[in-house]
């Protein structure tokens, strides 16, 4: 029996499941600025530094690393929460992880070029 197709199979699958997961939660352009108009939280989960550096009108840093010691500054857990990085990775953990927390309206808009 020919398994060979197992070579690339495996490194197939972990690439769509990274795919899936970058986008998990993703909102659209449109949607993240109204959620944000309406009085939604923008939060950049980049290092402090990387915010520095520039980042989207009106957004608050809470770095990736440490969202659970920053956690308040997001406010009530069932009030919209829109997440933003450099490239939609760290803000899709950060999806995850304040859901995990128990807050109900967490948006992943990804990369900040999206904006």
């Amino acid at each position: 029996m020919d398994t060979s197709w197992l070579q690339w199979a495996a490194p197939v699958g972990v690439v769509v499941a990274f795919l899936l997961f970058k986008r998990m939660g993703q909102v659209s352009r449109d949607d993240a600025h109204r959620m944000v108009k309406e009085g939604a939280k923008l939060v950049d989960v980049r290092s402090p530094g990387e915010f520095s550096s520039g980042h989207l009108p009106g957004a608050i840093n809470v770095p990736l690393q440490e969202l659970g010691a920053q956690v308040k500054k997001l406010g009530e857990k069932d009030k919209p929460v829109v997440l933003y990085c450099a490239s939609g990775t760290r803000s899709a953990m950060a999806c995850s992880t304040l859901k995990g927390l128990g807050f109900t309206q967490v948006f992943n808009l990804g990369s900040m070029g999206r904006w």
